[in-house]
């Protein structure tokens, strides 16, 4: 190898560790007058004091030696210092020590009595070798680093991607809710003009049996026939209400207010069933303007379905939030939950999984009001403990 710089050297410091004086001071003026930094130690204790305050680049260590010896003292500078390579001094020949002490971590051991010209250049290898040592460390450390960066970038880059495809997920199941209440308020119109035409011929010829009848039986089969009447009637308007917007009046609607009023309605079937309200108003909402009945309409629903699923008793939870911008109003319930693969189909018109008792388009209504005022409405969890339902609302 080439030598080292005269420059090269002046950064360089050794510690000397020897008990024998006389090796000590020439060992010191052989490596001053090549330009190191030298440091000295009568022992091993004292050199690696030293070693900790000064932080040499090399040290030469004698092999036999008092207080601590030198593969003790090898191995104790290895543990704590990494950086510092040393080279064993040893009057002892044999390939079985030179095995053991580069073990120990030596990077080279010189035999005494010494060359001087053969420890300058014994030196100045180790010197070499410890310089691209440490750059490699050093570039294992960054590619390590790199690597590491590049693991961080994947993962965030796929949580992008998730995010930006459930978004995207969630923007076309919120188009093709839009479109299914658009096909259903262009069928439902139709519908109800067809039907409503026969269905009052058949009320208004009811009436003229009843009317015409003093039989007891014959008019309670045409009371049964306009009790059905009505109840189709009924069925046409929860259709109508669930595709398009009938009449209504804006006004200053106070969101805790309506939901106070339609818990109160609830009071009986509440007691019946033996459910506990829990409600919680942690930030109160300014009031919207808004249609009363609409937002009314909502909670009524959403309660109607909760109280459903607790027929056996349970905890109604009502959790109304404001952060500044959206009014958040969490409705839970303690029933069995919805089964995972109906959630998506919940706001469709006509779906239910109440059988025969549900028309399927309460929460169609629901979520053509929410839309109207320009907000979300969303399962936000439904398991075997019950179901939360999330509803936001913007102000202004």
């Amino acid at each position: 190898m080439e030598s080292l710089p005269n420059d090269a050297r002046a950064d360089v410091t050794i510690l000397i560790i020897d008990d024998e004086k006389v090796i000590l001071d020439l060992t010191s003026i052989i490596l001053k007058n090549r330009g190191y930094k030298v440091l000295t130690a009568l022992n091993a204790r004292d050199g690696i004091r030293i070693i900790g305050e000064s932080r040499p680049q090399l040290v030469l260590l004698d092999y036999m030696m008092p207080v601590m010896d030198g593969l003790t003292a090898l191995k104790e500078i290895k543990r704590q210092f990494d950086d510092t390579y040393v080279v064993m001094f040893t009057g002892k020949g044999g390939e079985e020590i030179a095995v053991e002490l580069m073990k120990a971590g030596a990077s080279d051991y010189i035999l005494k009595p010494f060359n001087n010209q053969d420890l300058a250049e014994r030196i100045e290898n180790v010197l070499k070798m410890r310089e691209i040592e440490l750059h490699n460390r050093e570039l294992r450390a960054e590619r390590e680093r790199l690597l590491c960066e590049i693991e961080a970038w994947n993962l965030e880059l796929e949580k992008r991607v998730q995010e930006k495809t459930d978004a995207l997920q969630k923007a076309q199941s919120e188009i093709v809710q839009s479109e299914k209440l658009a096909t259903l308020g262009y069928l439902s119109a139709g519908m109800a003009h067809e039907i409503r035409n026969p269905l009052n011929s058949i009320a208004l010829f009811g009436q003229l049996i009843k009317s015409g009848t003093d039989d007891p039986e014959q008019q309670e089969y045409v009371d049964k026939i306009l009790k059905e009447v009505d109840r189709i009637d009924g069925i046409l308007r929860k259709l109508l209400d669930a595709s398009k917007r009938p009449r209504y009046e804006i006004s200053e609607v106070v969101v805790g207010t309506v939901i106070d009023k339609v818990l109160e309605a609830f009071s009986p079937q509440i007691t019946r069933h033996d459910i506990t309200v829990v409600k919680k108003f942690r930030h109160l909402p300014p009031a919207i303007p808004a249609d009363p009945a609409e937002i009314e309409q909502i909670f009524t629903n959403l309660f109607l379905n909760a109280i459903h699923e607790m027929h056996d008793g349970g905890i109604l939870g009502v959790d109304l939030d404001f952060d500044g911008q959206q009014i958040i109003i969490r409705v839970s319930d303690t029933g069995k939950g919805i089964p995972a693969e109906h959630q998506q189909n919940i706001f469709d018109p006509f779906f239910t999984t109440k059988g025969t008792s549900g028309s399927g388009l309460g929460l169609s209504v629901v979520l053509r009001i929410v839309k109207t005022y320009h907000g979300k409405i969303e399962v936000e969890r439904s398991d075997a403990e019950g179901t939360t339902f999330c509803l936001r609302l913007p102000v202004g």
